[in-house]
């Protein structure tokens, strides 16, 4: 990681391949992402604000030496257990209520995007253990430039987010007319079972690593 602190431009780059490479991966995110964006272009905008309401403070804390508490199994079993079960919740209403979703009741899920954005990411125990572990890396080689190199990373990072999710949402909303209604409940059904499957392993993956490290 030397190289990185010693050359701004590969740490920028270094630094936006590995942002993309997350914000990317399939997750809660992108689920609300594609189900929200179905009813508004500019759902990703807003997704990707409440994401930055969480992530934002969260870099700070790392940038003053405190986010290493996320890394405690303890606290990622208590963000687990209540991730996960909004999670599992969640994905029962969309995959329960898909041919619903499908022609426009968002009741499965009564929060905006803006709200989703930040509950999904504030709930989700394995951001907020990226963030103490690759995430403060980062950081810490952006200090080695100053700390405005450090503000000029938070804002590459959090565009990245806004950038994916802007196109995911602009995507489904402009697409959505040459959906089929079997495409229509295909494509909440999986969302649906996503969030499910994050909320068994965002409670399962913290206790598992609790019991074996006691």
């Amino acid at each position: 990681m030397e190289l990185l602190s010693e050359n701004i431009w590969i740490f920028f780059g270094f630094a936006i391949l590995i942002s993309l490479s997350g914000v990317m991966t399939p997750g809660p995110l992108f689920a609300a992402a594609v189900a929200k964006g179905y009813k508004d272009k500019r759902a990703g905008i807003k997704i990707a604000l409440g994401h930055g309401l969480v992530e934002f403070p969260l870099m700070a804390l790392i940038f003053f030496s405190i986010g290493t508490i996320f890394t405690d199994p303890l606290v990622k079993l208590g963000i687990g257990l209540v991730g996960g079960a909004f999670l599992l919740q969640m994905g029962y209403k969309m995959v329960r209520s898909r041919r619903v979703i499908a022609g426009g009741d968002e009741k499965y899920f009564p929060y905006d995007s803006l709200w989703a954005g930040a509950i999904t990411s504030s709930l989700n125990p394995y951001f907020l253990l990226w963030w103490a572990s690759v995430g403060a890396v980062l950081i810490y080689n952006a200090q080695e430039f100053g700390a405005i190199i450090v503000v000029v990373f938070a804002i590459v990072h959090w565009s990245c987010d806004l950038a994916w999710y802007t196109f995911t949402s602009f995507t489904v909303y402009k697409t959505k007319h040459l959906w089929t209604p079997t495409m229509h409940e295909l494509v909440f059904g999986i969302c649906g079972v996503v969030m499910i499957a994050f909320g068994v392993y965002f409670i399962a993956g913290p206790g598992y690593e609790l019991a074996t490290s006691l």
